[in-house]
């Protein structure tokens, strides 16, 4: 075994550079970012099905909470795709050094 340091292993643990005022590392903002949208999308999901608790129950309305719910199941599963195979090729990378 040689005691050489994986330039990938390194990389997967850089701190990022976009915001001055937080650390951590790229797998870490892309979970923040994953996080945030999946936010973003709950919240709209929110708002619809507040116009339809309000009495806006108009065939259009439901379609558009049909489809943001669909968007919304959409991105749960790339977002657990992305961070569960990310985090096992980091994994494996790890095991390797």
């Amino acid at each position: 075994m040689s005691n050489s340091i994986n330039p990938l292993s390194v990389m997967a643990v850089a701190p990022t550079t976009t915001n001055k005022n937080s650390s951590g590392s790229w797998y870490e903002a892309m979970s923040q970012a994953w996080g945030e949208t999946l936010d973003r999308q709950a919240s709209d999901i929110e708002d619809i099905s507040k116009l339809i608790k309000d009495g806006d129950d108009k065939p259009a309305t439901i379609t558009q909470l049909s489809t943001e719910s669909l968007k919304m199941g959409f991105l749960s599963n790339s977002s657990h795709t992305s961070i569960s195979s990310t985090g096992e090729a980091l994994k494996t990378m790890a095991q390797k050094n």
